[in-house]
């Protein structure tokens, strides 16, 4: 199987030639989305992520942005970045991984009621794969919700995300989890209202859920 038949083969090369772990432990941790940004991700969570759920956070960082109030089974976080996920108070599992290098994730088979990528997917280098795995960990009817702003890292975010237009890149979201198997997808946006201090950045968001019928 070609995942990524029809894409240009550099379609999914970053500049960078450095390993994930050695050019994301060289930067700051935490999160790129500005403050404002970051709780309209947490509000989105709260009325998406199931109350008492188990919740897989992918490329995840030192705040996974879960809504204070709400309580989960479990909060799994999958990163490069040893410290930062030490970092995150809301993680109960941390594995420390690069889905770049191996996108097979180190859980069972539906074992997960959502998964979260949170301003991660203009990295993904694999992301059918990756897709495809978070399919297989997912419960039937699981979520899965991708969340980004306007900003990127340009020397790891893959060329392709780079040589699109925002409202393409939604569009690019949808095929590459729908050749993963989830055949509905949803988007949106949210836009900061205006003159606000702290909220600058657009939040799109792609959701799909797991088709119940999966074997």
């Amino acid at each position: 199987m070609n995942d990524l038949h029809g894409f240009h083969p550099g379609a999914f090369l970053s500049a960078s030639h450095d390993s994930d772990t050695v050019f994301w432990s060289a930067r700051p941790s935490g999160p790129m989305l500005d403050p404002g940004a970051c709780t309209a991700v947490t509000a989105l969570y709260r009325t998406m992520l199931p109350e008492g759920g188990r919740i897989l956070d992918l490329m995840a960082g030192s705040d996974s942005h879960l809504p204070d109030n709400v309580a989960f089974d479990a909060v799994i976080g999958i990163g490069v970045d040893a410290p930062a996920l030490d970092a995150n108070g809301r993680l109960t599992q941390r594995i420390v991984q690069d889905l770049n290098d191996t996108t097979e994730l180190p859980l069972a088979d539906e074992s997960l009621d959502a998964v979260c990528l949170c301003d991660v997917v203009p990295y993904l280098r694999h992301p059918v794969a990756l897709f495809r795995e978070i399919a297989r960990v997912l419960q039937p009817g699981g979520l899965v919700l991708v969340t980004y702003g306007n900003g990127f890292v340009p020397q790891k975010a893959v060329a392709l995300w780079q040589a699109i237009e925002t409202e393409e890149r939604q569009r690019l979201v949808r095929i590459v989890m729908q050749r993963a198997g989830f055949a509905h997808t949803d988007t949106g946006s949210v836009t900061p209202p205006p003159n606000d201090a702290v909220w600058h950045d657009t939040v799109y968001g792609v959701t799909a859920r797991r088709d119940e019928g999966a074997a």
